[in-house]
């Protein structure tokens, strides 16, 4: 057994004692020194052996000293007792392991004394109440946030979400505790209100992570980011075409919580048309015009991270070319192709239930996005295919439309839902943004999967939201 020395005095050393004494462990044997004696309920004489005496005597710390200890840790209430106290250990012992709770900002003696900053632990421990700030542990793994605590609020993205469906890349949720009862989650498990998660991960992901669970509704293009990015490119689209995309992208900005509306502007070459764009340059829409000759890839890319984009709008046009699928889909962001049908007239937003379960991924935002709209929501399930798994997200969508106080259409149908919806006049289709959409797939015809289909309904307003986090 391992002997650990413990020299203590005031309230926060019986504290600490009294926590000791409560560890389940049976494999250290402690001596305690302490300046009077004091009683220790439920202390086990053969793991706890208890002197009174001060540890700044060097005669009666050397003493005890001969024994052969693997660590010393010292709560003292003064800095020169504590000073005294270790230059006494450090003449019997230059290698012994000292473990000092600092509570004056000392200054190191050597290697072998590390000090426990009491202002630092205390101030982080505070913080672990503030509300809608992650709860990283300290004193488990490296402490530097691989491990953090996070309380699903009431109308979280996460609420109502079954595990199996939440991409998981460089991290996991581990535990869940829900009414103060810890459960191992399965691909099943759905996460409710108020459940506390318990994450591991990389911690620059889990800060990413935190702010995905924290966010509510009334909040797009968060948490993607804070502004919208309407894409022009007058070598590709019209006169007409790119005044009715800047006009729908202002009414947009108008609607969203977003910061500003980034209007960039690419292969400049109509001047009237150029300065029709400048009038609409105000506080919260910025002009971005691109004179030099550069591929829309770097350009998108490239403002990505200038501008902090929640969201990108680009024409049919545009976005039926491959190689800006390709860039559009590495931006991770949402991205709204817009038609040239009306975008003031909308009333609805439509949802196509396809084989997998990836609209449990993106239903947050599509919640929000009617929210801040007014449009009304329909979910379409096609009765043919995959009811078991479409069973799951019915049934995590009527639950988000519960707690968002959200009305929602389940429609089902035998025929083609495609087919069906192409007779219809205005809608705003919302699709989860898969990497098998960015090849142009010739064979897409043949398939029943309706995610490659999305071009069947390309005449109408469509959003594609990533799946990733």
């Amino acid at each position: 057994m391992k002997k650990i020395l413990i020299i203590a005095d005031g309230i926060i050393g019986a504290h600490f004692i009294d926590r000791v004494i409560q560890t389940h462990s049976s494999e250290n044997i402690y001596h305690i020194i302490e300046p009077k004696e004091r009683q220790y309920p439920g202390a086990n004489p053969s793991r706890f052996i208890f002197h009174a005496f001060d540890a700044t005597s060097f005669y009666k710390l050397s003493d005890l000293l001969k024994k052969e200890f693997v660590q010393v840790i010292i709560t003292m209430q003064l800095r020169p007792d504590i000073e005294n106290t270790i230059k006494n250990i450090r003449t019997c012992n230059k290698t012994l392991r000292i473990i000092v709770l600092d509570q004056f900002d000392m200054e190191r003696e050597d290697r072998y004394t590390h000090y426990i900053n009491a202002n630092e632990l205390l101030a982080s421990r505070l913080i672990d109440y503030l509300p809608n700030v992650p709860v990283i542990a300290q004193n488990v793994g490296l402490g530097e946030g691989e491990i953090m605590e996070v309380l699903v609020p009431f109308a979280s993205s996460f609420v109502y979400r079954h595990i199996g469906v939440i991409e998981q890349k460089n991290w996991r949720i581990v535990a869940i505790y829900r009414n103060n009862e810890l459960k191992l989650p399965t691909p099943r498990t759905m996460i409710h209100p108020n459940d506390l998660l318990l994450l591991v991960g990389e911690p620059s992901v889990l800060k990413s992570v935190f702010r995905t669970i924290k966010r509510e509704l009334g909040q797009f293009p968060a948490p993607f980011g804070t502004n919208l990015y309407c894409y022009i490119d007058m070598a590709r689209d019209d006169h007409k075409q790119i005044l009715d995309l800047l006009e729908k992208a202002l009414y947009l900005n108008a609607n969203f919580a977003s910061y500003s509306l980034i209007v960039k502007v690419l292969n400049p070459s109509n001047i009237d048309l150029l300065w029709q764009i400048k009038e609409h340059s105000a506080r919260n829409v910025q002009i971005d015009i691109c004179y030099r000759s550069r591929s829309a890839e770097e350009v998108i890319l490239e403002d990505m991270k200038r501008y902090h984009v929640g969201l990108l709008i680009v024409s049919r046009r545009l976005f039926a070319q491959q190689r800006i699928r390709k860039v559009l889909y590495e931006c991770n962001v949402p991205v709204l192709k817009l038609s040239e049908r009306s975008l003031v007239e909308l009333q609805e937003v439509v949802m196509i239930l396809g084989g997998n379960r990836d609209f449990e991924r993106v239903s947050t935002t599509i919640f929000d996005i009617s929210e801040q709209m007014g449009y009304n929501m329909e979910l379409v399930n096609y009765t043919h295919e995959f009811q078991q798994e479409k069973a799951q997200v019915v049934e995590h969508i009527r639950s988000l439309a519960t707690i968002f106080s959200r009305s929602i259409k389940v429609t089902e149908l035998s025929e083609n839902p495609i087919r069906a919806l192409a007779k219809r006049d205005n809608f705003l289709q919302c699709l989860p943004f898969h990497e098998k959409m960015v090849p142009t797939d010739w064979l897409a015809f043949a398939s029943i999967d309706t995610e490659r289909l999305y071009m069947k309904l390309d005449s109408y307003h469509q959003i594609f939201i990533p799946v990733r986090i």
